[in-house]
């Protein structure tokens, strides 16, 4: 395959092609960032979904392979990033006074909720974090991620929808032993 994705047939076919003949050499590169097999495979997908998702408005002159490692880069940074988030936010939640103990929301229920963030996938999970933990406006993120405001509102509903789903029941037993 030609360096540039642009060359002829049609851009679907290129973009699998280019699937096909990058793939393996990008996830290599994301597991020697993220040293995790599976985050670096959803990090290369989500590589390629976007260049899916943007295949009509690609530049015939970029080329695909360049392309493609800078995206996994930066995708695998912000995932890193994520992580240092989260670990400051774990280390700043682990130094808990004498009051803050007795909170509503124990280590144990912090630890649950965490879990279940984690398992959101990995976008969601990026824009989630972001915007919650970060403070971060829709627009910050969207141009950061090099998303659509909208893309990232529809994240963040889907986000807070699955974690609604998932500690429900959490939420109800609480409510009862609190009660009792």
């Amino acid at each position: 395959m030609d360096e540039h994705l642009i060359t002829g047939g049609d851009q679907e076919q290129l973009v699998e092609r280019a699937f096909h003949l990058y793939f393996e050499g990008l996830h290599r590169y994301a597991f020697t960032i993220l040293k995790d097999n599976d985050e670096a495979k959803d990090a290369v997908q989500s590589v390629f979904l976007k260049l899916w998702e943007k295949r009509a408005g690609l530049d015939e002159q970029q080329s695909v392979k360049s392309y493609l490692y800078t995206a996994v880069y930066h995708y695998c940074l912000n995932i890193k990033r994520h992580e240092k988030v989260k670990d400051s936010y774990i280390s700043a939640s682990s130094n808990v006074t004498g009051v803050q103990e007795h909170a509503l929301v124990s280590k144990e229920t912090y630890q649950q909720i965490l879990q279940h963030i984690e398992a959101l996938s990995p976008q969601c999970r990026i824009i989630f974090c972001k915007s919650r933990f970060d403070g971060m406006k829709y627009a910050e993120i969207a141009a950061e991620m090099g998303l659509s405001v909208k893309t990232v509102e529809v994240q963040m509903g889907k986000a807070l929808r699955i974690l609604r789903e998932k500690l429900s029941e959490f939420l109800v037993t609480l409510i009862i032993f609190y009660l009792l």
